[in-house]
């Protein structure tokens, strides 16, 4: 396997600040919240009522009638941002060779929604009223299936499940396949389960905010942390490498520099978490010390045991307040597997303008030794950052990214 530099050349972005790059990332800088009470179901009787919801999307505009019936929300999102992310990089996939392109997302929970709908088909009505769809639609690797189907993209493809750090290990995943030869390869990770069935999932995990309002719900790092507020959505983004992308004239938004993941020891164990380790993988494999890194996009959970951590482990790598920390989850809610794509989507556009978005509503806690931006965003010449992600049950990963050289 090579060590080609691996690059992102287009980025598709759904979520609850905005329908495409420029619309979320204007949100982002401005601190235009995108949490509110939910209203794709009735959350009254429920004890969290609050979300990061998409507004303005209607799938008849973007995707073709056939694919209406055969969808859920969270394939009709993710097969839209794949068209932007393509468009952006400049690529027709009927141009290229359908065995030089792969597709490798990552999922939480596949299409809960058409899965809640034909299981009420099925106990209210009868088996021969449930949509032969449910055999896939429902699955969590359909994203995966329906780009490729959509694109004609034969080449290596899959699935990471992983919850939150499903997005940076699909994208590890990407960057592994164009080593290994492929030429592009679509990666990301976009989630949807915002209706009963994913809403009872969700609280089963005991972690949601419910507290309902919506600027002091979901406060990582602040004394009133009480949990985190969900959210649907996340990014796409296009993988090439860097050479390949240069000799098609291809904009390149930064490389993925380095990679690492880790497993979290046994509750009780009296071992320490493995986030550290992940970003000191992270490191070593993009070659890169702490003080090269100018930026870090948390993880922030919005748990004060799960908030402790994570300040913990970037103080033990870069020092008290050794890097400025942003927290730009606080206006989408926590995404799944959409929320690390997201927030690498994020960074990229970060080292492109120079700014740090900052934690919305956030007070940052004494007892935490972090530079956490909040209030405003912050302008800052930055070439490297790094991103953080974790998942329910242990899961830990870190991506280094790398701004392009200047030309």
């Amino acid at each position: 396997m090579s060590t080609a530099t691996v690059v992102v050349t287009g980025l598709g972005v759904a979520s609850p600040t905005g329908l495409g790059t420029r619309e979320h990332w204007a949100a982002t800088c401005e601190g235009r919240s995108g949490i509110g009470r939910l209203t794709r179901f009735d959350p009254s009787g429920y004890p969290a009522k609050l979300a990061g919801e998409i507004t303005g999307f209607t799938a008849e505009e973007h995707l073709p009638s056939r694919l209406i019936p055969q969808t859920d929300r969270v394939t009709r999102l993710a097969l839209a941002a794949t068209d932007w992310a393509l468009a952006d990089a400049g690529v027709r996939p009927d141009e290229l060779a359908s065995f030089d392109m792969g597709v490798v997302t990552a999922s939480a929970s596949g299409g809960f929604e058409f899965g809640q709908n034909e299981l009420r088909k099925l106990w209210s009505q009868g088996s021969q009223h449930v949509s032969a769809y449910q055999s896939f639609a429902w699955f969590y690797a359909v994203n995966s299936g329906q780009i490729s189907i959509r694109n004609g993209m034969m080449g290596p493809s899959g699935v990471v499940v992983s919850d939150q750090a499903g997005g940076l290990d699909a994208v590890a995943q990407a960057r592994r396949l164009i080593r290994k030869g492929t030429r592009l390869v679509v990666s990301g990770g976009v989630d949807a389960s915002l209706c009963p069935w994913g809403w009872v999932a969700q609280l089963a995990g005991g972690r949601l905010s419910t507290s309902e309002d919506p600027a002091r719900a979901y406060l990582p790092f602040d004394p009133d942390a009480r949990g985190y507020v969900p959210g649907e959505g996340g990014a796409i983004l296009i993988l090439e490498a860097a050479e390949a992308a240069r000799a098609r004239g291809a904009h390149s938004y930064g490389e993925i520099a380095g990679y690492g993941a880790t497993f979290d020891p046994k509750p009780g164990s009296g071992r320490p978490p493995g986030l550290r380790k992940a970003v000191e993988l992270a490191l070593a494999d993009a070659g890169a010390e702490p003080s090269d890194v100018d930026v870090v996009f948390a993880d922030a959970a919005g748990d004060p045991e799960l908030d402790r951590a994570e300040a913990d482990a970037l103080t033990q790598v870069f020092g008290p307040r050794g890097v400025p920390v942003s927290g730009p989850k606080t206006m989408t809610g926590r995404l799944y597997s959409g929320a690390a794509s997201l927030d690498l989507a994020t960074a990229l556009l970060a080292l492109r303008d120079g700014i740090v978005p900052a934690a919305v509503n956030v007070k940052l806690s004494p007892e935490y030794d972090i530079d956490l931006v909040v209030d405003q965003p912050r302008r800052l010449g930055l070439r490297t950052a790094l991103v953080l992600a974790r998942g329910y049950g242990g899961f830990n990963s870190a991506v280094v990214l790398r701004a392009p050289a200047p030309h």
